[in-house]
């Protein structure tokens, strides 16, 4: 339980910070977003709606920055993000939108890819030497290969050329968006490319890593007690790959960053109605309320998976209880 508690007040300070940036950088950067936006509507805005633009970046009239810095806070709290500059809609409203693609798409293709890159690694690990080993090469050639040039890669060739595959969108314009068959297969459908690209990308980093500590595991006392007993093939290696994957689990969450930005990029090439074009348009249009909402979405995504995989990490593995305890 201590070790839970501190763990939730590492994440909680890790999140503080994070809101504290996204607060300060947009009032850092040269220029005024407030004057750029006044410039671009002159003559179309009176002075009551200039002050209403002025809130909804967080500035009350005469604040200083302290103060500017609690308004923010407090509308965060209340579900404020303020209004986007271009889009002239509500941040939060613009990012529920947006968000569950983002993280439909990250989240199936980290899953995907760990399943798979962990069971390779296990399997690779206990036939090490064998002509399986000639995966390895080729899997670690798809992640040196940077994201956005494989995805464009794939849907010139799978998609254009061969029309295997569906390009450009998330689901086909014939179908009504809502829970019904049609639209949730074809969202399927549209985005198994994406899917691929992602986990082509990000596989190699399981399989070598769960590979190297299968083969370390295998000369581990308790595998070799395990064999000596003459249990099945499959449950000693079950039991190597047990505490073979708790050091994947534990880089789980320093891979989800990098899955993240990765997956950004793809939507891009794919035109997937994800953060990746809002947060482009955004940076393009000097839209510092939607750039502020984007990254802190983004932030506290990537802590709260990483939260998720210390408590993962915490309930396999028996030994960081007991040192939690003493």
């Amino acid at each position: 339980m201590r070790m839970i508690l501190r763990r939730l007040g590492l994440y909680a300070l890790t999140a503080w910070v994070a809101i504290s940036v996204n607060f300060l950088l947009p009032r850092l950067m040269p220029g005024n977003p407030i004057q750029n936006l006044i410039g671009r509507l002159q003559g179309q805005v009176t002075s009551n709606e200039i002050r209403a633009i002025r809130l909804s970046f967080g500035f009350g009239v005469n604040q200083g920055l302290v103060a500017q810095y609690f308004t923010y806070v407090s509308q965060l709290f209340h579900g404020n993000l303020g209004v986007s500059i271009t889009l002239g809609a509500s941040v939060s409203s613009i990012l529920r939108a947006s968000v569950p693609w983002t993280v439909g798409l990250i989240g199936l293709s980290t899953i995907i890819s760990f399943a798979i890159g962990t069971f390779a690694g296990a399997m690779l690990g206990w036939t090490r030497g064998s002509r399986f080993d000639s995966f390895i090469p080729t899997a670690t050639f798809f992640q040196a290969v940077p994201y956005f040039f494989l995805a464009t890669v794939m849907l010139l060739i799978f998609g254009s050329d061969l029309h295997w595959f569906p390009v450009l969108g998330a689901y086909s314009q014939s179908v009504t968006p809502g829970w019904n068959w049609a639209f949730l297969s074809s969202v399927v459908r549209y985005g198994e490319l994406p899917v691929i690209s992602i986990v082509l990308s990000s596989i190699a980093g399981w399989m070598l890593g769960m590979r190297n500590m299968m083969i370390t595991m295998i000369g581990e006392d308790f595998v070799l007690m395990a064999v000596a007993k003459g249990l099945p093939r499959r449950k000693v290696i079950m039991h190597a790959a047990r505490n073979a994957v708790l050091p994947s689990i534990a880089n789980l969450s320093l891979a989800i960053g990098l899955v993240v930005s990765g997956a950004l990029l793809v939507e891009l090439v794919f035109n997937y109605p994800g953060v990746g074009d809002l947060l482009l348009q955004a940076v393009l249009n000097e839209d510092y309320p939607l750039i502020q909402g984007i990254f802190l979405v983004i932030t506290l995504t990537v802590l709260a998976a990483n939260l998720i995989a210390d408590f993962v990490y915490l309930a396999l593995d028996p030994r960081t209880r007991t040192e939690a305890a003493l």
